[in-house]
């Protein structure tokens, strides 16, 4: 096993001084979540060795299920909507990361085999949890403030879905500003993981290049469904709990 990245902890260790330095109080956050790190990771290589030998597809399906719970327990810690947060974020999380990739194995993108479906499938789902966390929060922040409005609207006979209407269209809109931007600077400004992995792996920069553009445009769809499902999930909750204030 290779222990230099340790050496990299340096840069953790700068961050935690300089946290305490500013009072920033993120020094618990980030030594919890930088060893949380290490570890995880440290698993998941074990793990891999493991996984990459599964040979029957529903035993994949239940891997990549068993992501999609665990970003669904992470979301509903992120962004608690009461006694159904868990629920919500499970079906966004399920609903927008299934639809993308299902249509991506439909046109031969992906195949099922392990050490496509797990790698893939794990940034699918970690980019619609990303996106579900942004826009879930923009939504109510978004509800609370014009509370008064949409009140307004619903008593003057308006449906309350198209009373939400630029609530969710500004939520949809703002967390999707990521994904955009990167979309934007790819390969002018940074490289990205799978790019930089498979160069390094000695692939040919073309066919790197075209998988990781295949990745980038599921990145792009599945935040734009991860957002509409998460206010299409969540609006009955959170306009309950704004109208209750």
């Amino acid at each position: 096993m290779q222990y230099s990245f340790l050496a990299s902890y340096a840069l953790i260790i700068f961050a935690l001084w300089y946290s305490h330095r500013e009072h920033f109080g993120l020094k618990k956050q980030i030594l919890t979540n930088s060893i949380l790190a290490m570890v995880q990771l440290g698993l998941l290589g074990y793990a891999l060795v493991y996984l990459f030998k599964i040979q029957h597809p529903s035993l994949l399906f239940f891997v990549l299920l068993a992501m999609v719970t665990f970003g669904a327990y992470t979301a509903r810690k992120r962004t608690p909507l009461g006694k159904d947060s868990f629920k919500i974020a499970f079906y966004t999380l399920g609903t927008s990361s299934g639809i993308v990739f299902l249509s991506m194995m439909a046109f031969g993108v992906i195949h099922l085999v392990p050490h496509e479906m797990i790698p893939i499938g794990g940034m699918i789902i970690g980019n619609a949890l990303n996106v579900y966390t942004q826009s879930t929060e923009r939504f109510r922040g978004e509800v609370k403030n014009t509370i008064e409005t949409i009140e307004g609207m619903v008593a003057l006979g308006t449906p309350l879905k198209e009373a939400l209407h630029f609530a969710s269209k500004a939520a949809v809109k703002a967390s999707m500003i990521p994904t955009l931007n990167m979309l934007q600077t790819v390969g002018i400004i940074h490289i990205p993981g799978i790019t930089t992995g498979m160069l390094l792996a000695g692939a040919d920069p073309l066919t790197a290049v075209s998988y990781q553009l295949a990745v980038m445009y599921m990145m792009v769809a599945v935040a734009l469904l991860s957002a509409v499902f998460s206010v299409m999930f969540s609006y009955r909750v959170i306009v309950g709990a704004a109208f209750e204030k």
